[in-house]
C-alpha cells in the first residue's frame, strides 16, 4: 500500500527538510547516499554562495541610490566654496604653457627649507602629477601631492599604469609578506593550514586583495567616473585639523577638473575588490555577505592609516634632514 506523504502546506521549516532529508538518505544503498550527499552539499554550498552575493549587490546598489539622493551640497560638490576650505583648490583653468622650474619659488619646487632632492620631486609632481616620494624612504607614495596647485589630472592610461608601478615595487612584496605572516601565526582561513603551503596561499591571497583593492579604487572607477586619485596633504595647521583632513579624503575627494564629490572611488571601488575576492579566490566558507562586509571594512580602514601615514609624513621627513 503507498504510503500517504505528509502535507505540503504549511511549509516546512530548515530542521524539519534535514529531517527529512535524512530519512530518505538512510533508505539508499551506501554508494547512491554518498554520491547523493556530495550532490546537496554542492548544491547547498551554491545557494550560500548566491543568497551572499545577492546580499552583497543589494547592500551596494541600496548605498548607491542613497548617495545619489543625497544634496549635491552634502556631498561636497559645491565648487564655489572659497577661503573655509582647509586645503588649497586646484586650478580648474591648467595653463596652455609650462612655466620656469623656478618662477613660483615661494610656492613650489623652491621653497625654501626643501632638499635639492624634494626641490626635484616637486617639480616632477608639478609636471606629470606623479610623485617620486617613498614613506620611511621604502614605500611607493606616487600618488601623494604636498601641493594641490598646478598638478595636471591624470589620464587613464597614467592612472593604471601608476597603481600597476606601484604593485611590483619590490618593498610591496615585502609589505605583503608581513600580513601573510600574520594571518599564518593568527592562523587565518585555517583551511588554507600551516607550513609552506599555507603561507604561500596566504600571501597569494593577501597580494590580490591589495591588487584589486589598487586597481579598483585608484584605477578603474576614477577613470570610469573621472575622478582624481591624489591625496592632497593638507601640511599646517593643528593636529586635529589635519587628522580630519585625512579621514575626509575616505568619503570625500576631487574630480579630474578639481570639484569637491563623493569619494565613489574609494567606497565602491573597495566595495566591488571586496565582493570580487570573495566569491572568486577566498575558501568556500569565507563566501558570504558579512565576509564581504568584513573585507570591505579592513580595506577602508587600511585606507584611512594610509592617508594618515601620508598626511604627517612629511613632517617627519623634514625633522630626520635637520
Amino acid at each position: 500500500m503507498a504510503q500517504i506523504s505528509r502535507p505540503v502546506s504549511p511549509p516546512a521549516d530548515r530542521s524539519d527538510e534535514s529531517g527529512i532529508r535524512n530519512l530518505i538518505l538512510l533508505g539508499l544503498p551506501p554508494r547512491e547516499r554518498d554520491a547523493v550527499t556530495k550532490k546537496l552539499e554542492f548544491v547547498e554550498s551554491r545557494r550560500a554562495r548566491i543568497r551572499g552575493f545577492r546580499q552583497t549587490i543589494f547592500f551596494l546598489s541600496a548605498l548607491f541610490a542613497v548617495i545619489l539622493r543625497m544634496p549635491a551640497r552634502a556631498m561636497g560638490q559645491d565648487s564655489n566654496a572659497s577661503g573655509g576650505n582647509d586645503e588649497q583648490q586646484p586650478s580648474a583653468q591648467r595653463p596652455t604653457t609650462k612655466q620656469p622650474a623656478c618662477i613660483q619659488s615661494q610656492q613650489n619646487s623652491c621653497q625654501a627649507g626643501l632638499t635639492e632632492k624634494e626641490q626635484q620631486n616637486a617639480q616632477h609632481e608639478n609636471e606629470t602629477g606623479i610623485s617620486k616620494d617613498r614613506i620611511f624612504w621604502t614605500m611607493p607614495n606616487f600618488l601623494t601631492m604636498e601641493s594641490a596647485d598646478n598638478i595636471p589630472p591624470l589620464t587613464a592610461g597614467q592612472k593604471f599604469k601608476v597603481v600597476g608601478r606601484s604593485l611590483i615595487d619590490p618593498p610591496e612584496f615585502v609589505l605583503i609578506g608581513v600580513v601573510a605572516g600574520q594571518g599564518q601565526a593568527s592562523d587565518s582561513s585555517p583551511t588554507y593550514g600551516q607550513g609552506a603551503q599555507g603561507y604561500a596561499k596566504r600571501y597569494g591571497t593577501a597580494y590580490a586583495d591589495n591588487a584589486i583593492e589598487n586597481f579598483m579604487a585608484s584605477a578603474v572607477v576614477p577613470s570610469l567616473l573621472h575622478q582624481d586619485p591624489h591625496y592632497y596633504q593638507l601640511g599646517h595647521g593643528s593636529f586635529v585639523r589635519r587628522a580630519g583632513h585625512a579621514l575626509a579624503r575616505v568619503v570625500i575627494t576631487r574630480t579630474d577638473s578639481g570639484k569637491k564629490q563623493f569619494n565613489y572611488s574609494e567606497v565602491f571601488g573597495a566595495g566591488i575588490a571586496a565582493t570580487i575576492s570573495t566569491y572568486s579566490y577566498h575558501p568556500e566558507s569565507e563566501r558570504s555577505f558579512g565576509n564581504v562586509a568584513g573585507v570591505w571594512s579592513t580595506q577602508i580602514g587600511w585606507d584611512v592609516a594610509s592617508y594618515m601615514i601620508k598626511e604627517f609624513w612629511p613632517d617627519l621627513r623634514k625633522k630626520h634632514h635637520k
